[in-house]
């Protein structure tokens, strides 16, 4: 069975060697040695071990760039045997879900955005995750009808969405691999069954949430063998994931959906103890890739496009560049009034997001009318002036519907990974993938892999004032997410292929790094490794530890409330043009390499 619905695709036009060099590749806090990652080739490791460079990785026929070096390793080997950009993410996604467990997998779900070379078409596949057909929009309530705590909700079944990722990886290759299915997973496989060494990003993580890892027995004994937090430098094998991966190789995606694979899923979920959740067979029966079309923004000349409904990032992306079309931001990161700019039309953007923004297959999204240029230009006016907005409401764009929604209540943690690939055919990749929250439902399947806790994503509350949400949790919906996976296109071709991890300041990390290629004239590393400013809901918050935590007094003059605060981005991206350049997050353990 193919898992794939297929609808009219559109785009919504409002307007010689491996790896020269690499960003710093881990977190400032955690600095990882190449002893980190064993086995690497040498253009890896010197990728890796490169820190803080400011340049690019150049390239003159392919690059993929991903969020650990045993990954990227395993789709640089497809790339350079003649694969596409498709075969590359099907290993790479599978080497992710084992060394980057915590962050995306095939318990999860993910978007993608394809460019192809020889049609000159976007296509964007959605394997978001599914609510079950058992789930109610109470699903998140108490039986006084007040929301949830989030993690009461996260942690356990009841937060488990049907996944989507084995049906994504599956649905590309099928379109537009062609290197063979089974091969794809070979590094995968190899590493879960000799072991791979633990980053110390991993064991960071593993270690600051082992309380609620040690809930349930087989995370548990994973993840803390013998009561204790793995460590960074230890070997780590997962025999079950390598046997679901050749089952998978073997067999396609449909053998996660039905049999061992599947009732292992359901049993995991459904008797999880204290927080047993409603997913069933007929869930993983139903599931489908959509293949849905891409919204596209105009800025700069160019066309910003990516991931529409049931994910905000496009769109969101789309209107705070759209807002800053007009105005000029030529002073560059270091001036105050170019960050007010950025920060109130982001604060717009949101307030639509909030309140128009869901699955469009269950609610009217006026898609078209959010990045309508006449709307845009209306809101960009109230950009006007030099200080902060006093306060910001949702616009009124032109609707085909006479609906009206409530602002939406989700909480959107930070976690999720972002590939980037570009083959030698000329095809462009840009895939977010995630589980959600850090280790999702901290649920581990009996095939090695942890369940996502998406349906958190949904807004816990149904109605404000008897007004409806448009979030709100249904059966069948996919919940609404702020994945922005993006290629932004000049005269028809892809110029940059862009995304990040991070929660919903996942929609201001990619927009400002677009805006530091295109304004401010900034190579791709650069970019991608710039200090952070992102307001969403009035804070405005500035990364610490960086020049532009500067800016507080200024824009607290301004107006705005100001919090400094880590901002762990992991944003990989390539730049297309006379040859490739790739940059790759130093706040992540992430590469980028190239031939």
């Amino acid at each position: 069975m193919t898992r794939f619905l297929t609808t009219t695709a559109f785009c919504l036009l409002a307007g010689g060697a491996i790896a020269q060099q690499a960003a710093d590749a881990v977190e400032p806090e955690a600095d990882a040695a190449t002893g980190a990652f064993e086995g690497l080739s040498d253009a890896a490791a010197a990728a890796l071990a490169t820190k803080e460079s400011g340049e690019p990785v150049i390239a003159e026929d392919w690059m993929v760039a991903a969020a650990n070096p045993l990954a990227v390793e395993a789709g640089a080997r497809i790339l350079g045997e003649g694969g596409t950009a498709a075969d590359a993410m099907v290993a790479v996604q599978a080497v992710l879900g084992l060394v980057e467990p915590q962050s995306s997998g095939l318990g999860g779900g993910a978007f993608l955005v394809w460019y192809d070379a020889e049609t000159g078409e976007l296509t964007t596949l959605d394997g978001r995750e599914t609510a079950p057909l058992a789930a109610t929009p109470l699903l998140f309530q108490t039986p006084d009808g007040e929301p949830m705590g989030f993690f009461d909700a996260v942690v356990g079944g009841l937060s488990v969405g049907t996944p989507g990722t084995p049906a994504l990886m599956e649905a590309a290759h099928e379109a537009w691999g062609e290197a063979e299915w089974a091969g794809l997973f070979d590094e995968a496989i190899a590493l879960a069954e000799d072991g791979f060494t633990v980053s110390p990003r991993l064991a960071e993580l593993v270690a600051e949430d082992a309380e609620r890892l040690g809930r349930f027995e087989a995370t548990a004994a994973y993840f803390l063998p013998g009561g204790s937090a793995i460590e960074a430098g230890d070997t780590l094998t997962n025999p079950a994931y390598a046997e679901t991966l050749r089952a998978i190789a073997e067999n396609g995606s449909d053998v996660f959906y039905e049999g061992a694979i599947a009732e292992g899923i359901l049993s995991t979920v459904q008797d999880a103890a204290g927080n047993p959740g409603v997913l069933a067979q007929i869930d993983l029966d139903a599931y489908e890739v959509v293949e849905r079309p891409a919204v596209c923004a105009a800025y700069r000349g160019l066309d910003v496009c990516g991931m529409g409904p049931p994910s905000s990032g496009a769109l969101t992306v789309g209107q705070i560049l759209g807002m800053l079309d007009s105005h000029d931001l030529s002073a560059g990161p270091g001036d105050a009034g170019v960050w007010r700019l950025i920060g109130d039309a982001s604060r717009l953007a949101f307030a639509d997001r909030g309140r128009y923004m869901a699955d469009s297959d269950f609610v009217p999204v006026p898609t078209e009318g959010l990045v309508d240029p006449d709307y845009l230009s209306t809101r960009a006016a109230l950009l006007a002036g030099e200080t902060a907005l006093q306060s910001v409401e949702p616009g009124m764009p032109a609707f085909d519907h006479a609906l009206l929604w409530a602002d939406d209540r989700s909480i959107e943690l930070p976690s999720t990974s972002h590939i980037s690939i570009v083959d030698s055919y000329g095809n462009a990749l840009s895939m977010t993938t995630t589980i959600e929250n850090g280790f999702g439902s901290r649920l581990m399947a009996p095939g090695g892999f942890l369940l996502n806790n998406e349906l958190t994503d949904f807004s816990f509350a149904s109605h404000e004032n008897g007004v409806p949400i448009a979030n709100r949790v249904e059966p069948g919906k996919r919940p609404r997410s702020s994945m922005a996976p993006t290629i932004v296109m000049q005269d028809g071709a892809p110029m940059l292929v862009i995304g990040s991890p991070g929660g919903s300041r996942i929609i201001g990390y990619v927009a400002q790094a677009i805006i530091g290629v295109v304004d401010w004239d900034m190579n791709v590393q650069e970019a991608v490794a710039m200090a952070h400013g992102v307001n969403r809901f009035g804070t405005f918050d500035l990364e610490e530890g960086t020049e532009l935590a500067g800016l507080q007094a200024e824009l607290e003059a301004m107006g705005f409330e100001v919090g400094v605060t880590g901002l762990n981005s992991g944003l990989h991206a390539i730049e297309i043009g006379e040859r490739l350049e790739g940059g790759a997050d130093p706040r992540r353990e992430g590469i980028a390499l190239g031939e």
